[in-house]
């Protein structure tokens, strides 16, 4: 009894050239975890950075728009890095342009 455990544990003993099928059955569940971290976690992260990317390289003069500060603000000028937002009147600040979100669930708000 104790043997059969014990080469149901091992697996079976390698006799053959089989070391090869072995090597394989061993690192399938690594690989099959990487591929599942890969298609549920990194592969949606990656799209959401790049349409944030696209929607921040298109702003224009007079969207509307929110910082991850809760700020509501209309664009006045956009430049490379930073727009100025208009804010109230003629208050207007200088943002960058990593601190805009896309819309307002990205900031938590409706």
């Amino acid at each position: 009894m104790t043997n059969f455990v014990f080469l149901f544990l091992m697996g079976q003993p390698s006799g053959g050239g089989s070391g090869q099928g072995n090597a394989l059955v061993t690192f399938l569940p690594l690989i099959l975890v990487f591929l599942v971290f890969y298609l549920f976690m990194i592969r949606p992260q990656m799209k959401k950075q790049k349409e944030l990317s696209n929607y921040r390289n298109s702003l224009k003069k007079g969207d509307k728009v929110i910082t991850t500060g809760g700020i509501y603000g209309k664009i006045y000028e956009v430049k490379d890095n930073f727009v100025m937002l208009e804010v109230s009147g003629d208050l207007k600040l200088k943002v960058d342009k990593s601190a805009l979100v896309k819309d307002p669930t990205d900031v938590g708000q409706k």
